[in-house]
């Protein structure tokens, strides 16, 4: 899906409809995610589970994955739906991956009750492996 919003409004909503499609059989955790990428479309995606946990996929990589395939690049912000109380941050292998892609990205989380927070990806992974130290990959 690409297209534009301006609102958190508008955000919350396709973050909801992508999360309706998600396939989890298995946890009944539904994500959505929307990557905001610098000309302000937006690449939503939804989480796909398989029997094997390690196959399934995560909102926030399809979204990127999808945002990639469009050419998109210089990405701003991700917001990401739960249909919980709480906001509920990516998993660690989302946040290394994201930190390649746009380390200055800012995560917003939007849950099903008013509770929303939000953080510079480098808050959520201080000591990224994708950060230079120096060292060789």
């Amino acid at each position: 899906m690409r297209s534009t919003w301006t609102t958190e409004k508008d955000a919350r909503s396709v973050c909801r409809e992508a999360a309706a499609r998600a396939h989890a059989p298995y946890s009944g955790f539904r994500v959505g995610a929307v990557l905001e990428d610098e000309e302000g479309n937006l690449h939503a995606g939804c989480n796909l589970e398989s029997a094997s946990i390690g196959l399934s996929l995560c909102a926030e990589r399809a979204a990127l994955a999808i945002a990639r395939a469009h050419g998109a690049r210089g990405f701003r912000r991700l917001w990401i739906y739960t249909a919980t109380e709480r906001p509920t941050p990516p998993c660690g292998a989302c946040r290394e991956l994201l930190m390649r892609e746009a380390p200055e990205i800012r995560v917003i989380l939007l849950c099903d009750s008013a509770g929303r927070r939000s953080f510079p990806l480098r808050r959520l992974l201080p000591a990224s492996a994708g950060l230079k130290t120096g060292r060789r990959p």
